[in-house]
């Protein structure tokens, strides 16, 4: 079974559309204010209306409140919600989309249990752990804490570039991998060229 690539953090549409020609699987958005790479719904409609069929797009909010999460639904088409905060499991289920929830690993946190919390999940995002950022932080995280066994898709984040991604396919197994600073030039500006090595190293 192939690995999905979801790329996140896109304020181009120029980039996106060339993620999507290189094979991305999804697009991801992101909707939170503090993030160098959120954007308005102006900017994400005109990243929307350039992409192909069959290329999903992710909405990325942080613990944001329902009215603004459907005023973002409302504006925009999306397949899919990533929760990146501390949303509990039924804020995550009452917007009749897949979700995604996103969960920064360490030493203390027994995934397996946080997973079944979120039993619904069309995906378990892991990130590295920073006390102060919300992931895109090009920080890496340790393998190993991820259990030997589990019954639910894996997205892994967290550092993740051209260099060790080989790695972490073979060492992890996921289901699919999120990407954001290590296919980046700038914050929100994505590199052509780390973006097609990238998806050749998956590939």
């Amino acid at each position: 079974m192939r690995t999905r690539i979801k790329i996140c953090g896109f304020t181009r549409a120029e980039d996106a559309v060339w993620a999507s020609a290189l094979g991305v699987d999804a697009i991801g958005l992101v909707f939170y204010a503090p993030s160098p790479r959120n954007i308005s719904i102006a900017q994400a409609n005109s990243i929307i209306c350039k992409l192909p069929a069959f290329v999903s797009i992710v909405a990325l909010f942080v613990n944001e409140t329902e009215k603004q999460i459907r005023s973002v639904l409302d504006q925009i088409p999306v397949d899919i919600l990533q929760f990146h905060g501390e949303e509990p499991p039924e804020h995550c289920r009452i917007y009749n989309k897949p979700y995604i929830k996103a969960v920064q690993m360490h030493s203390n946190l027994n995934l397996v249990d946080f997973a079944a919390a979120y039993k619904d999940a069309a995906g378990i995002l892991v990130d590295a752990y920073h006390p102060d950022a919300k992931g895109g932080t090009g920080h890496q995280f340790d393998w190993d804490l991820l259990p030997e066994t589990y019954d639910f898709p894996l997205i892994l984040a967290g550092g993740l570039n051209i260099e060790n991604v080989s790695a972490a396919i073979t060492s992890t197994k996921p289901y699919a991998l999120d990407v954001s600073s290590g296919v980046e030039v700038a914050k929100g500006i994505k590199d052509a060229g780390k973006m097609k090595q990238f998806v050749e190293q998956v590939y």
